[in-house]
């Protein structure tokens, strides 16, 4: 049986939003979609471009290679 419950994490358990007809001890298996972390904002423009440029020279650094798996969208987006 599938089923989706939305939950909140508090106090080391997890807390479903709404009533959940599990008997008591069944084991499940959670997926985590969340919360998004965002990088901490960068409010001078020099200090912007000096990052953006570490970025940049990182990805130039270490391309893919030519012979790559090509990932499915599902593969790509952890889908099942």
């Amino acid at each position: 049986m599938n089923q989706k419950i939305r939950a909140t994490f508090q106090g080391g358990t997890f807390v479903p939003h709404q009533p959940c007809e599990l008997p008591d001890g069944t084991d499940v298996e959670l997926w985590i979609e969340g919360p998004t972390r965002l990088p901490p904002q960068i409010a001078d423009p020099q200090e912007r471009a000096r990052v953006l440029g570490e970025l940049v020279e990182d990805i130039r650094q270490h391309p893919l290679a030519a012979d790559a798996p090509r990932l499915t969208r599902e593969e790509l987006h952890g889908r099942r």
